[in-house]
């Protein structure tokens, strides 16, 4: 009980904190609204945990292995952020009835888990931290999954109601503009840590 408790935490922790997943379903939740953001918010809280799962099953340690596997992945992670941030950035304020302005689809937000650092971090972390050696790594990693899924549907759900609540309140265009250039601008932010890391890397 005591280390179910523990894991909660650490999800509640890393899952309702700013990041590229709460970022994005809270700008499309005021692009789009709540109804056309519900498969980008159900990628994300059922995306993660199968993530960690499969990272469960081998996928981490496939990775040890072969490091340039996990850099290539960074480097595309960080190029997609980059390029959702400028989408996210330039994303018109009114939507066109041919319907050239979409959010993401459920598929779309369950895969870019795969190349969302933070997501990276957050499975690797909570798998070291409370699976044993000595345990059944998967049924401990079930667990874990399940937590975060638990906690994903309040938190991102209330970064999503968010955002449509600002649909309500951003009425104007150019307010609209403002706030999708800043959350485009935060998106790009939160990946300018894992460039450090990378450059540091290399040099």
């Amino acid at each position: 009980m005591e280390v179910l408790l523990s894991v909660l935490l650490f999800a509640l922790v890393s899952t309702a904190t700013p990041g590229p997943n709460n970022i994005m379903v809270m700008a499309s939740g005021m692009n789009f609204g709540v109804w056309r953001t519900l498969p980008h918010y159900l990628g994300i809280c059922i995306g993660f945990p199968a993530m960690v799962l499969v990272i469960s099953l081998g996928l981490g340690q496939l990775f040890e292995a072969v490091p340039v596997m996990h850099q290539v992945i960074k480097v595309l992670g960080i190029s997609y952020l980059m390029y959702l941030a400028w989408r996210i950035a330039t994303t018109a304020t009114e939507i066109s009835a041919d319907g050239a302005s979409r959010p993401l689809s459920f598929w779309q937000a369950a895969a870019f888990q795969w190349v969302n650092p933070k997501a990276w971090v957050m499975a690797v972390g909570a798998l070291a931290t409370f699976t044993t050696v000595s345990g059944e790594v998967l049924a401990q990693a079930l667990w874990i999954a399940v937590a975060f899924m638990a906690v994903a549907v309040p938190c991102v759900g209330s970064w999503m109601l968010g955002g449509a609540g600002l649909r309500r309140l951003l009425q104007k265009p150019v307010y609209r503009r403002w706030f999708n250039w800043t959350m485009g601008v935060l998106l790009a932010l939160s990946v300018i840590p894992m460039v450090s890391v990378e450059l540091t890397g290399i040099l």
